[in-house]
């Protein structure tokens, strides 16, 4: 009997949030209402009620599920090694790419910023922490590094997202790896070498 119940809980959670997310395509999170939320997922809104408090709080549901994923993912690498730094950038990349959808709302205007900073402050944790620190980077300066890197990353992806993914998430993981490492100085001598 529990077996049962479970499985329509995930079934009642999974209905939801694909409705919320089609909806957030369209419209914004302010604009959308529980009860088209249920007609849309044909669910009655005493069994949303049981679930989430309201529209905001299924979606915070939501990006914590991904945060929560993207941890999974980025826990498994070393960031201390240049190349396996390389590789998590490109399984993110993957990740985003594989929920390309998903992705792209939770990084859209249509949404708080709730998404934005949860990832910013993951990568931040996770991967500007030890590189600060291993750089020796102390004071004023290390406090903007991590908003100039991340921000510009989150924002490059969601660009990616939104034209498409002309580039194949190994190909934006050298961009925005080579960027972190090297600056807007390393894209000018990589064109000027080119030349040559």
């Amino acid at each position: 009997m529990n077996e049962k119940i479970d499985r329509r809980k995930k079934y009642t959670r999974m209905v939801l949030k694909d409705s919320l997310i089609h909806l957030l395509k369209e419209k914004a999170i302010s604009s959308v209402t529980v009860k088209e939320l249920c007609l849309l997922a044909d669910i009655n809104r005493s069994t949303f009620y049981g679930h989430y408090t309201d529209q905001y709080d299924l979606l915070d549901k939501i990006s914590e599920e991904v945060v929560e994923d993207m941890y999974q993912t980025l826990s498994q690498y070393n960031f201390n090694k240049e190349e396996e730094a390389l590789q998590m950038t490109e399984k993110i990349l993957e990740y985003v790419a594989d929920k390309s959808d998903l992705c792209q709302v939770l990084l859209s205007e249509n949404v708080d910023s709730t998404f934005k900073k949860q990832v910013m402050e993951l990568t931040q944790d996770i991967i500007m922490k030890e590189w600060i620190e291993d750089f020796h980077m102390q004071g004023k300066v290390s406090a903007y590094l991590p908003l100039l890197v991340v921000s510009g990353s989150i924002d490059a992806i969601e660009s990616w997202l939104v034209n498409g993914q002309k580039e194949s998430p190994k190909e934006m993981a050298i961009l925005i790896h080579h960027f972190t490492n090297y600056g807007l100085m390393g894209f000018v001598h990589r064109e000027r070498e080119k030349e040559q």
